[in-house]
């Protein structure tokens, strides 16, 4: 499905059993002027979350996070080729009971904003069934140099994908988990 902020879903198969690992892909395309392609960086990134305050992160220069829960696969500095260019893997058996959200963000390294950035889309995916759960579409004209993506949150229990699509000033994923700790504070 695609999904509109705000837009939030347990995160369960259709038999009603939960998910156990869940895969963030993200996807871009590199930016073209006059023909030619100028390579853009953005990084995923999975920052975990106890209330309002960051507790660990995987990202490309942290892949894995320190309870293994979380994994980065590498990273990709152009957008070149089909599907995802960048891919986090969240075992969500492996997920410390403290950790109540994990939120899936995307940044821009060389400053892009995502006004000038192509078929940008972050997925979510049952990594058991390779079905695609999800997906969030970064439309054109978004002056920002970051979008919290998606968070996955724990609710009575189990998890729930909530569609957050908001933007962000930031180049690196420490620049992203103040901004981000604030929206989980705000009422």
């Amino acid at each position: 499905m695609n999904l509109l902020t705000g837009q939030q879903f347990p995160l369960r198969r259709n038999d009603g059993t939960e998910l156990g690992t869940i895969r963030m892909g993200l996807g871009w395309d590199p930016v073209y002027v006059a023909g030619t392609a100028h390579e853009v960086d953005l990084d995923a990134s999975a920052l975990l979350f106890a209330g309002d305050g960051i507790v660990d992160v995987s990202f490309y220069g942290q892949l894995i996070s320190r309870d293994g829960s979380v994994r980065h696969r590498g990273d990709n500095l152009t957008g070149e080729g089909d599907g995802d260019d960048e891919i986090i893997i969240v075992d969500l058996t492996r997920v410390p009971e403290y950790v109540t959200s994990i939120v899936f963000v995307v940044t821009s390294y060389g400053g892009h904003t995502f006004e000038e950035i192509s078929n940008a889309f972050c997925r979510l995916v049952d990594v058991a069934t390779d079905q695609e759960l999800a997906n969030f579409t970064l439309r054109g004209g978004l002056p920002f140099t970051g979008m919290v993506m998606a968070a996955v949150h724990r609710a009575s229990g189990e998890w729930v994908l909530e569609a957050v699509g908001a933007g962000i000033s930031a180049k690196h994923p420490s620049e992203a988990a103040q901004q981000v700790a604030a929206m989980l504070a705000a009422p």
